[in-house]
């Protein structure tokens, strides 16, 4: 619409006023003029000359580019119609170096990276402090204090908060608490690079490996629901085999300095005292267990005898032994377990009551108790990691019983990667639909989709050259290529078709089509690339989780390019055996 606007120049028609028979009908009519026509008129041309001007200055001064691009399209003209003039007079030289690309790109894959989500720098990150059940608050405040007194002066670090105790949030965890749990939180100065953040966590894991019995895990703000990078579930029922199995997996991962901030769930538990009844003595003496186990409850814990009312609070009265009856192994011992007999018995006659350490937790998953060690990375990616750590596994003799496997964001990307192979799947599947409606044929869309192998060569060959792991967002990306890198070869097989359908000879239809189509190609093939260089480049925040699809999608597009102006030629010669019948064109006398 604005291309006919603009090509239609009609001579504007002439300003005729009625000439006013007042003075002040005079008056009113030269405001007018001067307020909407004389003005208006003005600025408009002003507005003109100062665009004309601007568009003359860029004119010289693109004149030299756009010089040099002409004279380099008209050679890179020159030279692809000879590289296509031989291309299909050794079809399949080209078919076998094409296809020899392509395998080449997938014995490429393994040695690329693989991963979930790429790490995401977020300018802040917390550290999970855990010293040995019963350390006392003082002594977790005072390990705490150090290492973040060691923290707040390193340069980058902006601001740090320290909290030691019972936790300090409403949802926590279980063992998110207690006297011996603390967590730090550091804010990096803003603007600081993942780089700056990995130098900080490795610099504190050096002031956190110098407080004894200290366990310790990094954590960033969560994005996403995502897993600890590294998980191993060891499942069983015995608690005692659980935890051997989990020690040993738990000291192999230490040796291997991949992996850092190891966790073991199954951690040694709160000192208490252990009371195990002998069910044949009570039994002979009259006694049922379950009742002496709830009157030795009544005397250390105590029962709620009534509640006392005070204003509006209801306060329970505890009814238990004294302090010096229940402070210690010995005094429990000796409570008696049927008061008011003529023989009182102790607990010591019926039951062995001896101090141990119990777990502080047990997990379940799927209704088994579970060991769960988790772990971040030093290095590497998520792939190698889940090799190394299904090694270790294999070389870890475990009881009968006890099940260890892989899970966290290992477990997640597999479900994930399945997911996205079928969306890319289908999404192939529904672009040759489309294009086999327009084409009316099934075989000019089965060329064009041999561009989506050619441009997982240049997807893969990016990937590798910028070390970039593949992760669901390179997934993302490889989707967005099997929808674009197919319009290339549309717009070329389409005019082909044309050409041919007036008479043309195959072979000449090719040559004249790729030549007709090498400008258009090429420019849509630049815009594209040049507007997500941005996206590429990686610059702002959250970069880290944008650059890989315009790596894909870049890589894949260029590469692609270059090889659909020769291999869909080629592949369109060889396949393409239809007979164009050519109607004469009729003439009115």
């Amino acid at each position: 619409m604005m291309s006919s606007i603009t090509s239609k120049k009609k001579e504007p028609a002439p300003l005729t006023l009625k000439e006013p028979r007042t003075g002040f009908g005079r008056i009113l009519r030269a405001l007018r003029l001067f307020f909407f026509y004389t003005i208006p008129t003005f600025f408009t041309k002003v507005i003109r000359y100062i665009i004309a001007g601007i568009a003359w200055i860029f004119g010289k001064l693109f004149a030299i580019p756009l010089y040099l691009f002409d004279k380099m399209y008209s050679g890179i003209e020159v030279v692809y119609r000879s590289l296509l003039t031989s291309a299909l007079k050794h079809r399949f030289l080209v078919l076998l170096i094409a296809f020899g690309a392509f395998g080449g790109s997938l014995v490429l894959i393994p040695q690329i990276g693989i991963e979930l989500i790429p790490q995401l720098s977020q300018g802040e990150f917390a550290v999970e402090f855990k010293l040995p059940p019963g350390t006392p608050i003082e002594e977790t405040d005072l390990a705490l204090r150090k290492v973040q007194n060691a923290t707040a002066y390193r340069a980058g670090v902006k601001s740090t908060f320290a909290v030691a105790g019972t936790g300090n949030r409403v949802d926590a965890n279980p063992d998110e608490g207690g006297e011996n749990w603390g967590e730090l939180n550091v804010l990096l100065t803003s603007g600081s690079s993942s780089y700056t953040e990995e130098v900080t966590m490795d610099y504190m894991r050096n002031s956190l490996s110098q407080v004894p019995g200290l366990q310790y895990k990094f954590s960033r703000p969560s994005l996403f629901s995502f897993s600890t990078p590294v998980e191993i579930e060891i499942s069983g029922f015995d608690l005692a085999k659980l935890k051997a199995v989990s020690d040993e997996i738990t000291r192999k991962l230490d040796a291997n300095n991949r992996f850092a901030d190891i966790k073991n769930s199954m951690e040694i538990g709160s000192p208490e005292i252990q009371i195990l009844f002998d069910r044949d003595k009570a039994a002979s003496l009259g006694l049922q267990v379950h009742e002496v186990a709830d009157r030795v409850v009544s005397n250390v814990r105590g029962d709620v005898a009534t509640r006392y009312s005070w204003r509006d609070r209801k306060i329970d009265v505890l009814v238990r032994a004294r302090e010096q009856d229940r402070s210690s192994a010995e005094e429990i011992q000796n409570i008696i377990v049927n008061p008011g007999s003529e023989r009182p018995i102790p607990l010591s006659a019926i039951a062995e009551i001896k101090v141990a350490n119990g777990p502080s937790e047990i997990r379940r998953s799927s209704q088994q108790r579970v060991a769960v060690i988790s772990t971040n990375l030093n290095y590497g990616d998520l792939g190698d990691a889940a090799i190394d750590v299904q090694k270790i596994i294999d070389n870890t003799v475990t009881p009968t019983g006890i099940f260890a496997r892989i899970a966290g964001q290992n477990e997640e990307m597999a479900d994930s990667f399945q997911s996205l192979v079928f969306a890319l799947s289908l999404a192939i599947f529904l672009v040759y639909l489309v294009m086999a409606s327009q084409f009316e044929s099934l075989l000019h869309p089965f060329i064009i989709l041999f561009t989506i192998p050619l441009a997982l060569i240049g997807a893969v060959l990016a990937l590798y050259v910028t070390g970039t792991s593949i992760s669901v967002v390179v997934f993302i990306g490889l989707i967005l290529l099997a929808g674009i890198v197919v319009n290339n070869a549309i717009v070329l097989i389409d005019l082909i078709n044309q050409l041919r359908e007036r008479g043309m000879d195959k072979l000449e239809a090719i040559m004249e089509g790729a030549k007709s189509r090498l400008r258009p190609i090429l420019m849509t093939t630049l815009t594209t690339t040049l507007g997500l260089l941005p996206l590429a480049i990686g610059i702002g925040d959250g970069a880290e989780l944008r650059a890989p699809m315009g790596i894909t999608v870049i890589g894949g597009l260029l590469v692609s390019t270059l090889l659909t102006l020769v291999v869909i030629p080629v592949m369109y010669s060889i396949m393409d055996q239809k007979t164009y019948k050519v109607e004469p064109e009729t003439v009115e006398a």
